[in-house]
C-alpha cells in the first residue's frame, strides 16, 4: 500500500502541527540521551579534568592573571598554591545524581546544534523561500555563538566566580566545604547562561523580523541596557570591578552588533518591498 504524500504546512491542521513538533522534540531528547550515554563512559575526564578544573591553580586563567599580576606589581589570589577549600558531597546519593544529571547536561550543550537543527525543521517550512535561503547560516551562527559564549562562561566567568567564592571568609572560625552539587552548579550555571547570552544577536534578529524590535528602539534603550548588563555582570561574576567589566564588555559589544544586524534587516525588507512595489505597478 503506498505511503500517503506528505501534507503541505498550509494543509496541516493544529494536531498535525502538534505531531510534527512531538517527532522533533522526541529526536532532540533522543540525541541528548546518546550523548548524555557517551558522557557516563568518560567520568573522570569529565569531572577531573573539566568540572574540577577550574578549582585547580594550574587553570589557564589563574595562571594568565597571575602573570598579570606580577607584571603588575599587584598581590592576589590567583599565584596561591592552591584554592582553601574541599568539595564535598553529604547526601547518600549526593555523587550518583552528580554523575548521571552532569552526563545529561553534557548532552544537552554538545546536543545543542543538533536540537536548533530539529527547532530549524520544524519552523522553516513556514516561512517563506526568500526567508529560508537568508537564514541558511542561521544553525551554524547561532551554534557558534552558544560555543563562544560557553566557552567564555567556563575559561572566564567559572573560575573567577570559584576563586572568588572559594576563599572569602567571613571569619577564620569558618571553613569552607563546598557541597559537590554546589560546585557543579556554579560552573553549570555559568556555562549555559553565557552560552544564551551570546544568542542575543540571533534573537534580535528574529525579532527584527517580525517586526518586535528595531534599531531605533534599540538605541533608545541602549542606556537602560547598559545598566542591566552591569547588574547581569554583578550577578554572574565576584563583587569586584575588574571581573564584572570582563564580562559585561561582551555583552555590550553583542548588543552594538545586534543594532547593526537589525539595521540590516529592516534594509533588506524594505528591498524587498520595493521590488514587489515595482513589480505591481508593472502588472498594473
Amino acid at each position: 500500500m503506498a505511503k500517503a504524500a506528505p501534507k503541505s504546512p498550509d494543509e496541516m491542521s493544529f494536531l498535525d502541527h502538534l505531531e510534527e513538533l512531538r517527532w522533533h522534540l522526541i529526536r532532540s531528547v533522543l540525541a541528548v540521551v546518546i550523548i548524555a550515554s557517551i558522557a557516563l563512559l568518560m567520568r573522570e575526564f569529565i569531572f577531573d579534568t573539566v568540572l574540577f578544573g577550574p578549582k585547580n591553580m594550574d587553570f589557564p586563567t589563574y595562571r594568565f592573571f597571575c602573570k598579570v599580576g606580577t607584571f603588575l606589581n599587584i598581590e592576589s589570589n590567583f599565584c596561591a598554591d592552591e584554592l582553601p577549600f574541599i568539595i564535598q558531597s553529604r547526601e547518600m546519593s549526593g555523587q550518583f545524581s552528580a554523575y548521571v544529571w552532569t552526563a545529561i547536561w553534557a548532552g544537552f550543550i554538545l546536543g545543542f546544534p543538533y536540537i536548533l537543527y530539529e527547532m530549524w525543521k520544524f519552523i522553516s517550512p513556514g516561512l517563506h523561500t526568500n526567508e529560508r535561503k537568508h537564514s541558511r547560516g542561521f544553525i551554524f551562527s547561532a551554534s557558534l555563538l552558544f560555543f563562544s559564549g560557553a566557552l567564555f562562561g567556563y575559561y572566564l566567568v567559572a573560575p573567577l566566580s570559584i576563586n572568588f567564592l572559594g576563599t572569602f571568609t567571613v571569619s577564620n572560625q569558618v571553613t569552607n566545604n563546598i557541597d559537590l552539587a554546589s560546585f557543579i552548579g556554579t560552573v553549570r550555571t555559568s556555562v549555559i547562561a553565557c552560552g544564551l547570552i551570546f544568542e542575543l544577536p540571533i534573537i534580535v534578529y528574529f525579532l527584527t523580523k517580525v517586526g518586535l524590535v528595531t534599531p531605533e528602539i534599540l538605541k533608545k534603550y541602549r542606556k537602560i541596557s547598559l545598566v542591566v548588563v552591569l547588574i547581569l555582570a554583578a550577578v554572574v561574576t565576584p563583587p569586584d570591578v575588574v571581573s564584572q567589566i570582563l564580562v559585561a564588555l561582551p555583552i555590550l559589544v553583542l548588543y552594538q552588533i545586534s543594532i547593526y544586524i537589525s539595521k540590516r534587516v529592516l534594509k533588506s525588507e524594505a528591498k524587498k518591498e520595493a521590488k514587489l512595489a515595482a513589480k505591481r505597478a508593472k502588472k498594473s
